[in-house]
């Protein structure tokens, strides 16, 4: 079964689950537009991969905007993303922990042989198809600014 397939399937599930499922259903619905979109904008049928690229910027938006909601001591909002980002979560792959994150950099500064700030655009290109939907980006950048000591 597809990620497409299984949104649908899902959002079937939370349609009938009424109440307890609006957030769930709300959320689906949501990428799945944003899914058909991208479809539309480049003109094909997407992979599950890059429906995980479509649902990797879902929570990233989600991400930033739960940082603004909190700076500007918005509760409710921030419960409220909080729900639609577990919600994502469910689609996405497991995430990788820091430690992982950081091993893999570490892997990939060896490889490339990067020696400092300067080689930051370079260890960063190598390592984006490994956490793509998988990390953070902002968090694997962090831990490639710590290692290269930029």
């Amino acid at each position: 079964m597809t990620l497409k397939d299984r949104l649908v399937e899902d959002m079937k599930v939370a349609m009938k689950a009424k109440e307890e499922g609006k957030v769930r259903l709300s959320v689906i619905r949501m990428v799945r537009a944003a899914i058909k979109n991208a479809e539309i904008d480049k003109k094909i049928e997407f992979s599950d991969e890059q429906v995980i690229e479509v649902l990797a910027r879902e929570m990233k938006l989600r991400r930033d905007a739960l940082e603004a909601f909190e700076k500007a001591d918005r509760p409710e909002t921030v419960k409220a993303l909080e729900e639609e980002m577990v919600v994502i979560m469910d689609y996405l792959p497991q995430q990788l922990s820091e430690g992982e994150i950081r091993q893999l950099v570490q892997e990939t500064v060896i490889k490339i042989g990067a020696q400092g700030s300067k080689d930051l655009g370079k260890v960063m290109g190598a390592l984006s198809p490994k956490t793509k939907g998988r990390a953070d980006g902002k968090l694997v950048n962090q831990v490639v600014r710590e290692m290269l000591g930029a």
